[in-house]
């Protein structure tokens, strides 16, 4: 059982923290790096679990039941992944060859299951035309900024292996990141399409050209707020 009376140490005051096995590095350790990207992703995914529990009645546009679904599936997968990703940092502050054998690993069972579930999500999705911008009324910008975030461990984790050596981080990590991020997309698009919401799409720069010039836009609504109504 683990048991915490105090927070706080003052051992880190000289600008050092301890791995898992108690030797000090500095904390520009690329490790240490890894292990606060993850600990800010897993914030930000409690930020996702709060949004979606909070998700008003009918915020669907009238399907209530859709936006049950969003709040039940929401709690226990990102409960589960919060937890993974505790388990991962806990890891990451860790040599390989010197993993405690009481901690709790992640898996290929993790990855796989991150895979199922997009593919359940991707039956009911229709096929991208084009790329997402990161928008959308609900949850959906903070899951696109989870997912950038995810990417962002992703990087640090190769900078890992980068700096110690190819066996500095278990595979099965890197495997693990790299599907969450996947899945925090897919995740992005289903509860856009359950709330009744269109997702952004990019516009090629092409196109963007013939669209209404936004300057036009603000003398128009300056000049006249009724000719500004019949903008398109």
């Amino acid at each position: 059982m683990v048991r915490i009376n105090r927070v706080y140490t003052g051992t880190g005051d000289d600008g050092t923290s301890a791995f898992v096995d108690g030797s000090r590095h500095r904390k520009s350790d690329v490790r240490f790096s890894a292990v606060g990207t993850c600990d800010e992703l897993n914030s930000i995914v409690g930020i996702i679990r709060r949004d979606c529990s909070q998700l008003p009645d009918h915020a669907d546009g009238g399907n209530s039941a859709s936006v049950t679904r969003i709040q039940k599936i929401s709690e226990v997968a990102l409960n589960r992944i919060q937890s993974e990703l505790f388990d991962l940092g806990a890891e990451l502050a860790c040599q390989p060859n010197d993993l405690p054998e009481y901690m709790q690993l992640i898996s290929q069972q993790q990855c796989e299951s991150l895979t199922d579930e997009m593919d359940a999500w991707l039956e009911q999705l229709e096929p991208l035309t084009s790329f997402i911008l990161p928008s959308g009324a609900g949850p959906e910008p903070i899951i696109h900024h989870a997912r950038t975030v995810t990417r962002r461990l992703e990087r640090n984790i190769v900078a890992i292996e980068d700096e110690y050596g190819s066996e500095a981080v278990r595979p099965e990590v890197r495997v693990y990141v790299n599907r969450l991020s996947d899945w925090l997309f897919v995740f992005a698009r289903w509860v856009t399409k359950n709330l009744g919401n269109q997702e952004t799409l990019w516009t090629p720069l092409a196109k963007r050209e013939e669209m209404m010039n936004v300057s036009n836009m603000i003398r128009k609504f300056h000049e006249n707020e009724q000719d500004f109504e019949k903008l398109e």
